[in-house]
């Protein structure tokens, strides 16, 4: 509709909820902020709607979407609050979800612990049927003790039922009559059977990401209708989107059948945003940081693209170890967690050693500059003692901060137990946090084959820009790029992602043996599935297919990915598909077999619909305006390089220009972020607003 030209972007964090609303017919974007609402988010939502419609009157009647990215479904698996679910499986195969890989991830620690299964024992229960790895049954399911099973579960008062039956990816007639009969003794219970979340061989994985979708499905589907019925009672009639954790968009519908796959909706929306800035300006390789209140999160970006990783884990036992949490096997952007926002707590350690994080103060009651009940200093309140953050502009003045407060709480409980001066303290909060990121980030590169002395650095979140310079400088990175609204790019990142959804389904075929008719069919059975899922959401829009394989040696664990050319896969021959194999495996490990034989695994579709980009808006260059108008005044802040507080030039980030040039030591503020530079950095503003800092070589 014409009168519909606002798109708005919502991204719920562990501290704050950030907006971005977006005019698509001039340009013009605002942003806010506002303290995330834990016990109810929606609350937030509509509190940050209300305080945009003071600047924007009237803007959700004219709202055509609103993209929105939780954390809902994460936090409820970490603390364990998702409903009572129960499995059915085959006769056999009830402890999957304990003997997992059957792999330590700490194999000299007699001590290691492993996280708990989702459903406890009780509530798995077996059907005595089996299928084998082609497809053909050699027990068929009897009806009536699928039935009675399914009666036993709702007797225990489960909310949540998952499916999974061995090779069910092969045939899912079994799992499909359990569907039936499950409709037709509990109609209203949600069901998450393995065939339609994950139809993938590996049984492990398989189990525990369609029992991750059972358990968390009845409470994301009451968010999402909660939060649809709140902002339509607000006037909202437009489309309303959720973030994908594998880079896309979708619609509300799908994400409350397949919750698994917003797990990490928000974080992903800022490399997104990333991609899109590295295309825009032709920066090949690109380290998208994310810091905010609970969490930081990188990524590399290499060619303009932050990759893609089948799988990862959640609620990890020991956070930073593989092995150690809950595996999800669906698409998600190749994300790293540092474990740092602006609410890690710093304390003493019990070696009487400074320690800052994991853990975090996060919303409630946060740092304790915030003034709302927190008693252990923070990231924030080294920060602001730092001089690096104005306790007068905080949210752009929305938020007054507590700077005695955060004083007493780090002379107290840090600087006095470990001897040292309160400079020291807070000096060394800030760094240790900085040298935290900077290991993770260095071992993330490396393991993508990057270097650190040639990326772009990217800071985007409330306490990114603040640690960015920090960051750059321990990793030896020569320039940051920091983009205009850093501090809610997340929410920024909405508008540049895609309308997509990603499936797969396995079947285990040599090349040799392969039929390309039946291959054809496996593809075009995707895309008709995946087409169903993106109508929904646009009837007029065509649907772009991009296919892949997952192929290996016969006799391998492991797999890569094979892209494949767009068309009929029956127009291509054996050897065009193994060539393409040996290029993909020969640049990831340095050679390849041709004697030996390849199969293919998992067959891939990526199905998308036409993007809507986001247009960045230009600087406008008025009469008169000069360096001189953009600073604020000075502030006494701490550099390294001095070892002693010195003043820093602070700049109105909204008053600079197009080819703005200054040296630092500068604090760039705008209302939801603050930059720091060092007198070793020059600033330089573009005509889109985005600030340059070419670092000196140290």
């Amino acid at each position: 509709m014409k009168d519909k030209h606002y798109r708005l972007g919502c991204d719920i964090g562990g501290t704050f909820t950030d907006f971005v609303l977006l005019n698509d017919q001039t340009g013009e974007i605002k942003t806010g902020k506002c303290l995330t609402t834990p016990g109810d988010p929606s609350d937030a939502v509509e509190e940050g709607i209300r305080e945009l419609e003071k600047t924007a009157p009237d803007f959700v009647a004219r709202l055509d979407e609103l993209i929105h990215g939780t954390t809902l479904v994460i936090n409820s698996i970490i603390e364990r609050k998702g409903a009572r679910t129960g499995l059915i499986t085959t006769k056999g195969f009830r402890d999957i979800l304990e003997i997992g890989r059957e792999m330590r991830y700490a194999p000299y620690d007699v001590f290691a612990e492993f996280p708990q299964p989702l459903v406890p024992r009780r509530y798995r229960l077996e059907v005595n049927e089996r299928v084998r790895s082609d497809g053909s049954v050699i027990k068929a399911l009897d009806r009536e003790e699928a039935r009675q099973t399914v009666r036993a579960l709702l007797k225990m008062g489960v909310e949540s039922i998952a499916v999974c039956l061995i090779n069910s990816f092969e045939n899912p007639t079994h799992e499909l009559m359990i569907e039936e009969i499950i409709a037709g003794e509990a109609p209203g219970i949600p069901v998450s059977i393995s065939y339609h979340v994950l139809p993938q061989i590996k049984e492990y994985e398989r189990t525990s990401t369609t029992v991750t979708n059972a358990y968390v499905k009845p409470l994301t589907g009451r968010y999402l209708s909660k939060l649809a019925g709140r902002l339509k009672s607000i006037g909202f009639q437009g489309k309303l989107f959720i973030m994908l954790s594998s880079g896309g968009v979708t619609s509300v519908e799908t994400a409350a059948e397949f919750p698994v796959r917003i797990i990490e909706s928000g974080p992903t929306a800022a490399v997104i945003a990333g991609q899109y800035y590295g295309k825009h300006f032709n920066i090949s390789e690109m380290f998208c940081f994310d810091m905010g209140g609970t969490t930081a999160k990188s990524c590399l970006i290499q060619k303009g693209v932050a990759g893609v990783v089948p799988t990862f884990e959640v609620g990890r036992v020991q956070r930073f170890m593989k092995g150690s949490g809950l595996t999800i096997q669906v698409p998600v952007v190749d994300l790293m967690e540092i474990g740092a926002g602006g609410g890690s707590i710093a304390k003493v350690s019990k070696m009487g050693t400074l320690q800052v994080g994991p853990e975090s103060s996060g919303a409630a009651p946060g740092p304790i500059c915030y003034g709302r009940g927190g008693a252990d200093p923070c990231v924030t309140d080294a920060d602001l003692l730092l001089g690096y953050l104005d306790e007068e502009y905080f949210l752009g003045g929305g938020m007054k901060l507590d700077k005695e407060a955060a004083r007493r709480g780090v002379e107290e409980k840090i600087a006095k137990p470990l001897g040292v001066s309160f400079i020291q303290a807070i000096w060394g909060i800030h760094d240790l946090i900085n040298e935290t990121m900077t290991g993770a980030a260095k071992t993330h590169i490396a393991e993508k084959g990057g270097n650190p002395r040639i990326v772009t650095i990217s800071a985007f979140g409330g306490a990114g820009p603040v640690h960015a310079y920090g960051l750059a400088k321990k990793l030896g990175a020569p320039r940051m790029l920091i983009p205009p609204n850093a501090g809610v790019g997340s929410a920024m990142g909405f508008f540049t992602a895609p309308r997509a959804f990603d499936l797969l389904r396995s079947h285990k075929v040599s090349l040799s043996a392969v039929a390309f008719p039946e291959i054809e069919g496996i593809f075009r059975g995707l895309e008709s599935e995946a087409a169903k899922i993106l109508k929904n959401e646009s009837a007029d829009d065509a649907i772009r297919y991009e296919r892949s394989l997952d192929m290996r040696f016969v006799g391998q664990g492991a797999e890569i990915n094979v892209p494949l050319p767009a068309g009929d896969f029956t127009k291509l021959q054996k050897s065009d598909v193994r060539r393409s194999f040996d290029d993909v495996y020969e640049k990831l490990y340095g050679r390849t077999y041709p004697e030996s034989e390849v199969e293919f695994i998992n067959f891939k579709v990526r199905a998308s619909l036409p993007e809507r980009l986001l247009q960045l808006p230009k600087l406008e260059m008025k009469k008169g305006q000069s360096l001189d108008g953009a600073i604020k005044g000075k502030r006494q802040a701490y550099s390294p390089m001095a070892r002693d507080f010195i003043p820093y030039t602070v700049y109105d980030r909204y008053k600079l220009f197009p080819e703005a040039r200054f040296q630092g030591p500068a604090i760039i503020e705008e209302k939801e972020s603050t930059l720091i530079v060092g007198e070793d950095a020059r600033v330089s503003t573009d005509e889109y607003g985005f600030l340059w800092i070419d670092l000196e070589e140290g």
